[in-house]
């Protein structure tokens, strides 16, 4: 059996077990042997291996694999705030859904990557926000409304993932077969749904499908910001927005966010930043949100569409290739618990089969 110790990390990790939790498990391991094994360090039993694959409930033929889908973009709200055991079950779910992804795109054909990305070190993140926005055939003063559907339809796959953290956003990345991904936290209102989706197009494409050289300087805190200023100038581009939000008054956030889709506490960020209004407006601005109860749950809602790629290609392996959760679990080297956990939908496929 040619197995990978990385597979062991993952699975482990997956299932929310340390090394030592893990070692307690299984007869005949102790926790320094499984530290040097996962590290090809060490060579166990067969017997011992296959106690150690029992226990995680993966089938064997998955630790033979490679999922790499390296994910270093992750947005969290409060990053400090989140256990490092929470972390690393919110970075092994989104390495599973990246695999999930290139299973399915082996019998269908996503939709190609259309867009451009460009270098921030040549374009400001305000300048690739409209020129994606131009690509997207979006006019200069319209709204963002279906996102899903403008991102799927460039080649992005999209998932809402019920995350189990709501200080986590989003992540963006490219999978281990090169198709671009963005997941989000589907428990959270559409409005901070959209700047999610936007902040995460920002990454894809000033820090990741172009493989741009990024210097030092422009650091994980750099980037965020330039994500930010991507989202905002793509959902409420600057010339369009700007003559809105002069002389701005609470009672106009209402009908703002309604044209706009973005959040009223969004809007007021881009009135500050566009010099409409000064720091202590903006200041008043919230504090009157939060006396209002509005800053974690607004009351003015808006609508948002829904993904369907990821979901129509497991439909389309089940009505067209006729395949069941079992025979998907088997052709993908995945226990039934994950196929079951990741691909629960019910609406009809319209992809096409790759032959």
């Amino acid at each position: 059996m040619k197995i990978n110790h990385s597979q062991f990390v993952f699975a482990r990790e997956y299932r929310g077990m340390n090394q030592t939790e893990l070692a307690k498990k299984v007869i005949g391991l102790s926790q320094s042997n499984l530290s040097k094994f996962e590290k090809g360090l060490e060579v166990l039993s067969e017997e011992v291996i296959r106690n150690i694959v029992h226990v995680l409930d993966f089938p064997l033929a998955f630790f033979e694999k490679r999922i790499c889908n390296d994910v270093d973009s992750a947005h969290y709200r409060s990053r400090s705030s989140i256990t490092k055991r929470i972390r690393v079950q919110l970075e092994s779910n989104n390495k599973l859904l990246g695999y999930l992804v290139d299973r399915l795109n082996e019998s269908v054909d996503f939709p190609d990557f259309s867009l451009i990305s460009l270098d921030v070190e040549d374009y400001t993140p305000e300048y690739i926000a409209g020129y994606t926005r131009k690509l997207l055939g979006l006019k200069r003063d319209e709204a963002v409304i279906d996102i899903f559907y403008l991102l799927e339809s460039s080649g992005i796959v999209v998932i809402e993932f019920d995350a189990i953290s709501d200080k986590f956003d989003g992540v963006s990345f490219k999978t281990d077969n090169g198709i671009p991904i963005i997941i989000i936290n589907k428990n959270f209102s559409n409005d901070r749904k959209r700047f999610s989706l936007a902040h995460e197009l920002g990454h894809l494409l000033m820090h990741i499908i172009g493989d741009f050289p990024i210097p030092s300087y422009r650091n994980e805190k750099e980037k965020e910001n330039e994500a930010n200023r991507f989202a905002a100038e793509f959902l409420m581009p600057a010339q369009d927005i700007e003559k809105s939000l002069h002389g701005l008054r609470l009672s106009y956030l209402a009908s703002l966010k309604k044209y706009w889709h973005t959040s009223k506490q969004s809007i007021i960020r881009r009135a500050k930043d566009l010099n409409c209004i000064d720091s202590e407006r903006a200041r008043y601005f919230m504090i009157e949100l939060s006396r209002m109860g509005e800053r974690k749950h607004e009351k003015t809602l808006v609508n948002i569409d829904k993904p369907v790629i990821f979901k129509n290609a497991y439909e389309l392996h089940k009505e067209e290739l006729n395949y069941t959760d079992e025979e998907l679990g088997k052709a993908f080297s995945l226990p039934n618990d994950i196929i079951k956990k990741y691909l629960n939908f019910s609406d009809s496929a319209k992809l096409k089969i790759v032959m």
